[in-house]
């Protein structure tokens, strides 16, 4: 659940800073993998086991997902946002399950159905939110097939902390591609850079910690849905933080998603 917590506060933070700052996305993302990296690098030291300190695959789908994801929460609202990301999260996981030869029992295919009926029952009670252009769906797609993959390389690890602390540093590393759009478009915005800082230090390097450590345990299925969960958190902090209303579709969807990722986990 922290985990989840993260990846919402992630959507949450993001949004906040590109709708309500001067920062702009590629700044962000920039900012949110160096401090990311910055913090890890402070607090993680390397495990001296080869392949467990972070590769260039994780690393490029992670600067992948976060420099599309910075750029589609330019037009899209929060909680849209992440029932896009992990709608497509959720596709990407399970299709490389399945090709993995991932064992898949009736229990976890009523959850999967179940969370799939709740997401559409959310994505409905969302009609009235900011769907925002075709190019930041397109974007917001893409960061999730790359998260999708992130998290499936994840399930490899068995020394979370210094895995993660590698791939954010060569994530931040493939960040200074983005440096000419920075200098472009760079304002310098107190806010914003807090934001951003908090996203990569707090929701993201801590939170994928987190994530890696309890991958290698899950099915990729179970990994998959529980993330489902991500966009109800993200639309509830959307009514408590950004006054957002609260309709019935939301707490419905919200039951069938919670229940199905409880199928999901029995055996």
């Amino acid at each position: 659940m922290a985990a989840m917590l993260a990846f919402a506060g992630n959507s949450l933070l993001c949004r906040w800073a590109l709708r309500e700052t001067a920062i702009d996305p590629a700044s962000f993302a920039v900012v949110r993998l160096v401090s990311g990296a910055a913090a890890l690098a402070l607090l993680v030291r390397p495990c001296g086991v080869t392949g467990q300190d972070g590769n260039w695959r994780s690393a490029i789908a992670l600067f992948a997902y976060a420099a599309a994801f910075s750029f589609a929460y330019v037009q899209l609202s929060a909680a849209v946002g992440a029932l896009l990301l992990f709608g497509v999260v959720q596709l990407t996981m399970v299709l490389c399950g399945l090709v993995a030869g991932d064992r898949v029992t009736g229990s976890h295919v009523a959850g999967l159905s179940a969370a799939l009926a709740g997401f559409y029952v959310l994505l409905f009670a969302q009609g009235g939110a900011n769907y925002g252009g075709l190019w930041a769906q397109v974007l917001m797609a893409a960061a999730g097939v790359a998260w999708g993959v992130y998290s499936i390389l994840g399930r490899q690890s068995t020394h979370a902390k210094a895995l993660t602390r590698g791939n954010f540093i060569r994530a931040a590393a493939l960040s200074a591609t983005l440096l000419p759009m920075v200098v472009r478009q760079w304002q310098w915005d107190p806010l914003g850079l807090a934001l951003a800082t908090a996203s990569g230090a707090l929701t993201s390097g801590a939170g994928y910690v987190v994530w890696y450590s309890v991958t290698p345990r899950l099915r990729a299925i179970q990994a998959s849905t529980v993330q489902l969960s991500v966009p109800l958190i993200t639309a509830v902090a959307g009514i408590l933080f950004l006054q957002e209303n609260l309709v019935v579709n939301q707490v419905f969807g919200g039951l069938l998603i919670l229940g199905g990722i409880a199928l999901t986990f029995k055996h």
